[in-house]
């Protein structure tokens, strides 16, 4: 039987999140449940969210009788009973980001690990940004990596066919290059823009920039980039698109290219690897971290080291391929619930 009881804070499937962060919330929580080491309680926000945070769930806390509070956001209730667990994401305003480095992001990451029992992070990277600072909560800095799961693998699922979409999001028979959800500014796909006209430049091969994500002012601004360097006819804009054809377009591709700025995980780099397709990262990034020695790692602010990783990628794509999906094995969320379990039962 579950020794602990833990509400489990599941508001990113509740409400607008960004997709990293309900990922991993549903990931960890599911693989938790099924594992059933912790006796998961999913509080289920009611109202206005941040009222419902520091006023209802502390009196949940007692009425449920819960050891405490597994929180995959910053934000946890500031005061009653029980332990409390939080994430920090990643803290983008140290890498020169201005997305989620407002004043009450800032807050969370400064007085959290003060105040939580345990602070989570996704990686060592995040763990290093926060231990830059003095912190009496440093020592209660916990990573625990995420997983990736179905249907990111090297395989499509029974009875899908991966070339399909191509067809059905009218891409060419040019190599690809997917950028996955490169809409916001912290995507970097400047840096890929700039590669992919260095690769035109040398007469390399015509490679074709997948964009995926809904249009947003910031992809419209880099589509006019794009235009301006003459690679209008180079970029492909499918809009959001499911899980199943990401995966899809994922083995396909030559490389996924993850250049962001700031990135506590970087999703987009492990389900590129467990799909077999190279990683095309940043240097001295999250993403890079993630991706090891098996990623194609880059200076994201030279446009020919971008374009040599192109290059790279669709001269060694077979080569990097079981090495990648070998490296994305060990990414497992019965993993990362693993750390979490062992973290709770440290706190009991």
């Amino acid at each position: 039987m579950p020794s602990l009881r833990v509400g489990f804070d599941v508001a990113p499937l509740h409400a607008a999140y960004p997709p990293g962060v309900v990922r991993a919330t549903r990931g960890l929580v599911e693989a938790l449940e099924r594992r059933a080491v912790l006796e998961v309680v999913r509080l289920v926000p009611q109202g206005d969210e941040r009222t419902w945070r520091h006023s209802r769930v502390p009196h949940l806390v007692r009425e449920l009788e819960l050891f405490g509070v597994h929180s995959p956001i910053s934000a946890f209730p500031r005061s009653g009973p029980g332990q409390r667990v939080h994430t920090l994401h990643e803290l983008p305003w140290r890498h020169g980001v201005a997305e989620n480095a407002d004043l009450k992001h800032k807050f969370w990451a400064e007085y959290g690990p003060w105040r939580a029992d345990a602070t989570l992070c996704p990686s060592e990277f995040v763990a290093r940004d926060l231990k830059r600072r003095w912190l009496p909560g440093a020592a209660k800095i916990q990573v625990a990596p995420w997983g990736v799961g179905a249907p990111f693998g090297d395989l499509p699922e029974p009875g899908a066919v991966d070339e399909v979409v191509l067809g059905k999001l009218r891409l060419g028979q040019d190599p690809l290059a997917l950028c996955v959800g490169a809409v916001r500014e912290k995507k970097n796909l400047a840096a890929a823009l700039h590669g992919l006209a260095e690769v035109r430049r040398r007469n390399g091969a015509r490679f074709q920039l997948v964009v995926t994500g809904a249009e947003t002012p910031d992809l419209r601004r880099d589509l006019g980039l794009a235009q301006k360097l003459g690679l209008s006819r180079f970029v492909s804009t499918p809009g959001a698109i499911s899980d199943g054809d990401l995966a899809s377009l994922m083995r396909l591709s030559s490389c996924v290219v993850v250049l962001s700025k700031s990135e506590g995980f970087a999703f987009p780099a492990l389900e590129a690897l467990a799909c077999g397709a190279p990683a095309l990262v940043a240097r001295a990034t999250a993403q890079a971290e993630l991706a090891g020695p098996v990623g194609i790692a880059v200076d994201s602010a030279d446009p020919a080291s971008v374009a040599d990783g192109f290059e790279r990628a669709l001269r060694e794509r077979e080569n990097l391929r079981y090495d990648g999906i070998e490296r994305a094995a060990a990414f497992t969320w019965d993993a990362c619930a693993e750390r979490v379990e062992a973290l709770w039962q440290r706190l009991a």
